[in-house]
């Protein structure tokens, strides 16, 4: 078969497979990514500790480091704080809002995930849009684009850099270094904010948003109360301090002193230690509320731990022992108040908050009168719990969509962020500075040990992990090589800035199918053996193949974020191709130009 051995056709075989599996997307990628090892090991193309070597591998680990360093800014609200900076920056003209908002993320993305940098400038962006009076699906494009632009400028910024190192140091080449693609991908930031400043937004389609894109069952104000305990900051400040305090968005809605309401107006009123507050807070305050010193909900102030525990919230993780559930039309509580409920005594269940579509909540929680579809916010056991979620008197059980801010933790966080780079920079192995980097995010308290694992994304691990052996697969049966002769055959006699270029086609076609990692782990060999069979510089061709990978932007299924902002932009299918196919193709010319001239033999 074309002078191949049989090792050469087992490989292609398990290539073209998992290609096809990846392509039409029926069976989810880690699963994919797990039959490759299987396969790899049981044709005995590699040897099981070959097979499952990608586990161990560089990439694999510091992706799942980055997972966590993204997380801790997150959750101390760092990368919200950067989002308002953005947001303020901006101005009032087109061109200032878009100049700077691609920019700022084009910079914040080199060294976070892209599709976390989208998710978080996307309320940002839309409420700018609708501030200034323009159309969302002329900001939310070109800010997926500056995401996954931005991702170019270090190797952490997305798994496809990763990937390409780990092929050159396979080949016997050093590793990238986490600067080393930096004056390609300031490069590409600065040509894609100048192309959507002249010519993309003439491209860009002005249509209304379809919807935020928040989680589907993520409310945004939940009715609760909490008590004022005697070491709580707030005791001797007056209710308006407490509504005006950054740290929490609250609206105080009632004062309980002693059993007795206050009457209004509260907001001159001081608060004395067991006042009971009637609150309007975000799911990230209810859980906050939960964990910190001085202030606690009423109802567990009330009645105790529902599972009996006696210690703080903030020692057993709290977000796994909340759910919320929905009252059923028909239910037979319709019309009775918390209080005749006790569902203390009759699930062993906490009620902590409510949510109610319409309607301004002013009474006492154990007070309110329940209608169909109101939402619960329950604590308890998974005993508790599962007699709820087994009462047709409620239609669901689903997770409660709050997360603790610690913000006063946010300093400590950035700081862990830069001090990582900087030792990566400096010359410290990556994985070591990223693995110290995801430890300190946890000593330092900015992410608990669970809510660290949490952030991993298992599937994209397993992914990345599953797919290195393959590029590994792929040199050791020699496959990659003949590939690259077939190539090196159809591009005789061509210079190396247009078998570069090929190089980029070919991989910007592929990469609109399949993950940017998952192209690279296939395409980067071939590119390395490609370049050798040349005689040129393998670097120059895995880099074009990675950043190939990261800037194809045809369609919305090539990037992870271009999704995120497909709904909410009201974007269609080939926006996406008419907007991105000119941007491509200037970043195939500026990557095939500048990457020879930054590895040389």
């Amino acid at each position: 078969m074309l002078g191949l051995e049989t090792s050469q056709v087992v490989y292609l075989a398990i290539l073209l497979a998992a290609f096809a599996l990846l392509s039409t997307e029926r069976v989810r990628n880690d699963v994919v990514a797990v039959l490759i090892v299987v396969a790899l090991a049981a044709t005995g193309l590699l040897e099981p500790e070959e097979a499952l070597s990608g586990f161990s591998a560089e990439p694999a680990i510091v992706l799942a480091c980055v997972f966590v360093l993204s997380a801790g800014l997150h959750r101390t609200g760092v990368s919200d704080l950067l989002g308002v900076w953005v947001g303020r920056l901006a101005g009032a003209s087109y061109a200032r809002i878009i100049a700077v908002m691609m920019s700022a993320v084009e910079l914040l993305s080199a060294f976070t995930h892209h599709v976390t940098m989208t998710a978080v400038m996307l309320p940002t962006s839309l409420e700018i849009a609708r501030e200034r009076s323009i159309p969302p699906s002329k900001l939310l494009l070109p800010l997926s684009f500056a995401a996954s632009l931005g991702t170019t400028i270090t190797i952490i910024g997305a798994p496809a850099f990763l990937v390409a190192s780990a092929t050159l140091q396979q080949i016997g080449r050093p590793g990238l270094g986490i600067f080393s693609i930096a004056p390609i991908g300031l490069a590409l930031s600065a040509l894609g904010t100048l192309y959507m400043l002249t010519l993309g937004r003439l491209l860009l389609p002005a249509r209304a948003g379809g919807g935020a894109g928040a989680d589907h069952f993520r409310l945004d104000h939940y009715f609760t109360e909490i008590t004022v305990l005697g070491d709580s900051p707030y005791v001797g400040k007056t209710v308006g301090d407490v509504e005006d305090d950054e740290r929490h968005d609250v609206d105080v809605l009632g004062l309980v002193r002693r059993g007795r309401r206050s009457r209004p107006p509260l907001r001159d009123r001081r608060v004395e230690e067991g006042d009971v507050l009637l609150v309007r807070a975000t799911p990230e305050d209810i859980v906050a509320f939960r964990q910190e010193r001085g202030v606690e909900l009423h109802p567990v102030s009330q009645y105790g731990q529902p599972d009996g525990g006696g210690e703080r919230a903030a020692d057993a993780d709290l977000e796994d022992r909340l759910v919320q559930t929905v009252v059923a039309p028909a239910s037979e509580f319709l019309g009775r108040t918390l209080g005749e409920i006790d569902f203390r005594r009759r699930y062993g269940a906490l009620v902590l908050g409510l949510w109610r579509r319409d309607g301004w909540l002013a009474e006492e929680l154990a007070q309110i009168r329940l209608r169909a579809g109101d939402v619960l916010v329950l604590q308890g056991d998974d005993e508790a719990l599962a007699r709820v979620g087994g009462d047709p008197n409620f239609l669901m059980l689903v997770p409660f969509h709050g997360q603790a801010r610690p913000r006063r933790k946010a300093p400590i966080a950035a700081a862990v962020m830069i001090a990582t780079v900087a030792a990566a920079s400096l010359g410290v192995p990556l994985e070591i500075a990223a693995v110290a980097g995801a430890l300190a995010m946890v000593l330092t308290g900015c992410l608990t040990p669970a809510q660290a694992l949490r952030s991993i994304d298992g599937r994209i691990f397993v992914f990345i992990a599953g797919a290195i052996p393959l590029g590994l697969a792929m040199q050791k049966s020699g496959t990659s090589d003949v590939i690259a002769g077939w190539l090196e055959g159809t591009v005789a006699g061509l210079s190396p800035f247009v078998v570069l270029l090929v190089v980029y086609a070919v991989v910007a076609v592929v990469t609109e199918f399949m993950s940017d990692a998952a192209t690279t782990a296939l395409l980067a060999p071939v590119a390395a053996a490609l370049a050798q069979g040349l005689g040129h510089a393998p670097e120059p061709y895995v880099v074009t193949v990675a950043m190939a990978s990261v800037t194809a932007f045809l369609t919305p299924m090539a990037h992870h974020g271009n999704l995120v902002v497909y709904g909410p932009g009201g974007y269609r299918f080939w926006d996406f191709a008419r907007v991105g196919a000119p941007l491509t193709v200037g970043i195939a010319l500026a990557v095939t130009l500048i990457a020879p001239l930054l590895w040389r033999e």
